[in-house]
């Protein structure tokens, strides 16, 4: 393949597919455009873990929300067999997986869509929850804080609801913009430059926010334009929806996993190739 491929996912995510795409011959490079740290109050998410018995769901949004929950955890709690974990796609599943297996969590506790699903989301999730008793259940959200990734999981928080579970919030991580070094500056500058040379890989709607409310402002200067010939690979309809609102043209939509990801930019290198 001969574009660039710019993975825009957090740190050390964006590491982690960066080194897998790089093994399959792509040309492929790390442009993080959000940074993750922990809650602002770590105080909810320890009694959270106190009283996880208490709880018939927790439903992680993302894999952040999964890594910050366990690493919150007090070294003396253990996960109950009673207290299902949900998620919307195959990588939270694996972290919880590999983070659960410390302190009980069983595999079979794990609810998430297959790999197979056409999408990786809360409306993926709900048809493997919904045959669930759910009357006077309670249900946990994880998540990160910020209000505007919030459509996906207040749909399912509306759906439990309805079915009588008593549904509240938790923020296990915070998000925001990050700081871009040198050199991620530079890419970035090269991918505006020449746009038929790169390929942006979004996995996250306040991803564009970030890039065109703080990232690119500082090396760029915003036209009409500025987007019309760049192309972008979005792993969700609503993130190529935000991705169309930009005004990149050139868009292609695939599953969020590696292997589809792999397919997909096969395929756009065969039908652009001399």
């Amino acid at each position: 393949m001969d574009m660039r491929l710019l993975v825009t996912r957090p740190e050390p995510q964006a590491s982690a597919w960066v080194a897998n795409l790089q093994a399959k011959g792509f040309d492929a490079q790390a442009l993080p455009l959000m940074a993750i740290s922990g809650p602002t109050d770590p105080a909810p998410v320890v009694e959270t873990w106190r009283q996880l018995h208490t709880h018939r769901l927790l439903m992680f949004v993302s894999p952040a929300a999964a890594e910050w929950f366990f690493r919150l955890r007090p070294a003396d709690c253990l996960w109950p067999a009673t207290t299902l974990a949900a998620c919307p796609g195959p990588g939270t599943a694996r972290v919880l997986s590999e983070l659960g297996a410390t302190c009980g969590l069983a595999r079979e506790t794990i609810v998430c869509p297959d790999v197979n699903a056409e999408q990786f989301d809360s409306e993926s999730l709900w048809p493997l929850l919904r045959p669930l008793p759910w009357s006077q259940q309670s249900v946990r959200i994880i998540s990160g804080g910020d209000a505007r990734e919030a459509q996906g999981r207040n749909w399912l928080a509306d759906q439990l609801t309805q079915c009588g579970a008593h549904v509240l919030p938790l923020l296990t991580y915070t998000r925001g913009a990050g700081t871009w070094t040198s050199r991620e500056s530079a890419l970035a500058q090269a991918a505006i430059q020449s746009p038929d040379q790169h390929l942006w890989l979004f996995s996250s709607s306040q991803a564009i926010d970030h890039l065109t409310h703080t990232h690119l402002p500082a090396i760029a200067e915003a036209t009409d334009s500025l987007w019309r010939n760049a192309s972008a690979l979005c792993t969700h309809p609503r993130i190529a929806e935000s991705a169309r609102k930009l005004g990149i043209d050139h868009i292609i939509q695939c599953r969020p996993t590696l292997d589809a990801v792999v397919q997909a930019l096969r395929q756009h290198s065969a039908a652009t190739s001399p």
